[in-house]
């Protein structure tokens, strides 16, 4: 922000010198990038490196509004007095309509008829001038000036010039041709928001007045143009179209809500002044009504405690008042009006770093040691590393990915009914989406270990997904794991050992179930439940996907659901004693069909509810001769043991026999021999 000190001084009850200058700006926060004379050495131009949260001083008025903070000086705002106005009201002269109050919250017009464009005075040349800017004419400059005084940017077109003499705001139709005062062409978009007649754009909002309505020597009647629009808007269309500006760069930053009309009376009284004309009387205003500062409070025992300090009360609220906050004290706690200018205060901390900022940062004291309290671990951090560990001892490399993967990618993964989540950046052509799922971005770290040669990979993050349902975007955190498989089947058992495992070391003796799901990216997948409760799915990975992400090898993934892992925390288990007698094992191998899954099989046994099992372990399926097409042999393991005395093997074979018939019965099973 270039800023001429002789200017900077017209608003200051006392001049300031350069060296002064430079040293308050600096202590508080916003320090001279440059400084240079200007020509004939009696001014001198600041650079001041302004913060993009500091809207409030991209401008002269802005910037002594600071110096006097600091100094201790008095603000002498500009006169924004109107002139006299006569004629007809400004209502019957135009009309605005505002079809997007959303990215134009106010739009205001004034209009100032008769009207001579012509050179500007020296004063106003000079002031220009110290800064760069050069001069164009009378009415141009006024709002250049008005634009570098209060950081409000304005917008002067030629009424005759304007098809029916009045302004719309609307939205860009796709492809609509716009020609910018600098004379380069554009081909507008959809989602860009423009200052039109009653058939073109005259002005794309907030970055660029059109040509074809520009003030120009021939002009009588000047429509004035003062308004507020959405940063996020200026700031897209201004970058997709690289057409970059001084008002642009603050709209982008955020300006002033209540300068809007100030602004706006103070240029039309310097339009009137400088080139003559008469201001119809009134104002057209379009959208929000003026707006009110805000309450903030703060504690001073808060205060002093974040800066270790020892400030008194009065010193406090003496800092603030010069900041034009108003403080009022009351009990120990500081309520102030914060300036609608102040965009960047909104909480107690804030107004803390305000004191610390004015009192000065170098008279913080700095200690020679720090003060450590130890306190316990918070469960939440004890949790992720509970999940980080149990996955890294099951061969779990941890990645961090980026959260943007192309369109094709992130659509195979969308939850029914949910749309994706994509940015509008030009710099985002091939990867515009945020991710719904973190196996999307795991399968693309897999095909880069591919490419390299590496095999038998395990990977693991921890990350958010996004998606979009209706008008909301959904935000998860989750746990993705992707490992290679040589073996569907061998490989989906290991991926589910290491899910189980790392459930009951965060939760301890918890019902860990699984049951079948259909999802487009499993080719066999399960839904992981915990108590009854889903915490994510699981599976290989179907072969089309696969496919799409250019994988020679198969691969099982997981995605599960983060905070109700890290839920389960801390682990609770049931402690029993020592088992004192020796158990019986058996091991049963059924035929079943191939849609029979292994959890039906335990439901069956564990429904006969054997006395003496104390055990019930999946050992293996198997496929193959002389197992018949469409069967399946499933075999299992059951522990037998009698807690009062050594187990006979006839007492336990009368319930292997019970078990063995019950599957017969119920699910039509053989036993293989």
């Amino acid at each position: 922000m270039k800023v001429s000190l002789s200017w900077i001084n017209e608003y200051l009850d006392r001049p300031i010198t350069a060296d002064e200058a430079e040293t308050l700006l600096t202590a508080q926060g916003t320090p001279i990038e440059t400084r240079e004379p200007v020509a004939g050495g009696a001014d001198v131009m600041l650079d001041v490196e302004v913060t993009s949260n500091r809207a409030d001083c991209f401008s002269h008025v802005g910037v002594a509004r600071e110096l006097a903070a600091g100094s201790g000086r008095k603000l002498r705002e500009p006169d924004a007095k109107l002139p006299p106005a006569s004629g007809d009201p400004v209502e019957k002269l135009t009309g605005v309509a505002n079809e997007r109050t959303d990215l134009c919250p106010v739009y205001t017009a004034r209009v100032i008829r008769g009207v001579k464009v012509g050179p500007s005075p020296a004063w106003l040349v000079k002031r220009l001038e110290a800064i760069g800017l050069r001069s164009v004419n009378n009415v141009v400059d006024v709002t250049n000036f008005v634009l570098m005084e209060l950081g409000q940017p304005l917008h002067a077109f030629d009424m005759a010039r304007l098809g029916g003499e009045r302004i719309v705001v609307r939205a860009a139709r796709e492809g609509e041709p716009f020609e910018a005062i600098d004379g380069t062409k554009h081909k507008l978009r959809g989602d860009m928001l423009v200052i039109a007649d009653e058939s073109r754009p005259v002005a794309l909002a907030g970055v660029m007045g059109g040509i074809n309505s520009e003030v120009k020597a021939t002009t009588v009647d000047v429509l004035l143009e003062s308004a507020r629009f959405d940063p996020l808007c200026i700031r897209r269309a201004s970058r997709a179209l690289r057409l970059a500006s001084d008002s642009s760069y603050r709209f982008e930053r955020g300006v002033d809500p209540a300068g809007v009309e100030l602004a706006s009376r103070r240029a039309a009284k310097l339009i009137v002044e400088l080139a003559g004309g008469t201001l119809a009387p009134g104002v057209i205003r379009v959208g929000e009504i003026e707006p009110k500062p805000r309450g903030v409070t703060m504690r001073v025992a808060r205060c002093n405690a974040i800066l270790g300090l020892s400030l008194p009360d009065e010193r406090i609220v003496e800092l603030l008042d010069r900041l034009g906050l108003s403080p009022k004290l009351d009990g120990g706690v500081v309520a102030c009006a914060v300036p609608t200018f102040r965009l960047d205060l909104h909480r107690e901390v804030d107004l803390i770093e305000e004191v610390a900022r004015l009192h000065g940062l170098d008279h913080i004291p700095v200690r020679e040691r720090i003060e450590i309290v130890a306190r316990a671990p918070q469960p939440v951090i004890e949790a992720r590393q509970v999940l980080n560990q149990s996955l890294i001892a099951h061969g779990f490399h941890e990645t961090v990915t980026f959260s943007f993967v192309n369109r094709r990618h992130g659509e195979a993964f969308l939850p029914a009914g949910a749309a994706a989540v994509e940015v509008d950046d030009e710099r985002r052509k091939a990867e515009p989406t945020l991710r719904p799922s973190l196996v999307s971005s795991l399968l693309v770290c897999r095909k880069a270990n591919q490419d390299v040669g590496n095999a038998g990979v395990r990977l693991f993050e921890s990350a958010a997904v996004w998606c979009r349902r209706g008008e909301k975007i959904d935000e998860r955190r989750t746990v993705g794991l992707l490992m290679d498989v040589s073996d569907a089947q061998q490989g989906v058992r290991a991926l589910r050992g290491a899910i189980e495992e790392t459930l009951a070391r965060l939760g301890g003796d918890v019902a860990v179930t699984f049951e079948p799901v259909d999802r487009p990216w499993l080719s066999v997948g399960a839904r992981v439940l915990v108590d009854g409760k889903e915490v994510g799915v699981m599976g290989a990975v179907a072969p089309a996907t696969q496919k799409l992400f250019d994988l020679q090898s198969s691969v099982a993934a997981a995605e599960l659901d983060l905070d109700n892992l890290l839920s389960l925390y801390p682990p609770r288990r049931a402690l029993r004693s020592l088992a004192r007698f020796p158990g019986i094992e058996r091991d049963l191998s059924v035929v079943v069909d191939e849609s029979v899954a292994w959890d039906r099989v335990r439901g069956e046994v564990e429904s006969l509810r054997p006395a003496l099992m104390e055990e019930l372990r999946f050992l293996v399926t198997y496929r193959g001769k002389p197992i018949p097409p469409g069967r399946k042999s499933v075999s299992f393991r059951m522990v037998f043991r009698d807690p009062q005395a050594t187990l006979r093997h006839e007492q336990a074979d009368g319930q292997v026999a019970s078990v063995i018939e019950k599957l017969k019965s119920s699910l039509g099973a053989e036993l293989r021999t």
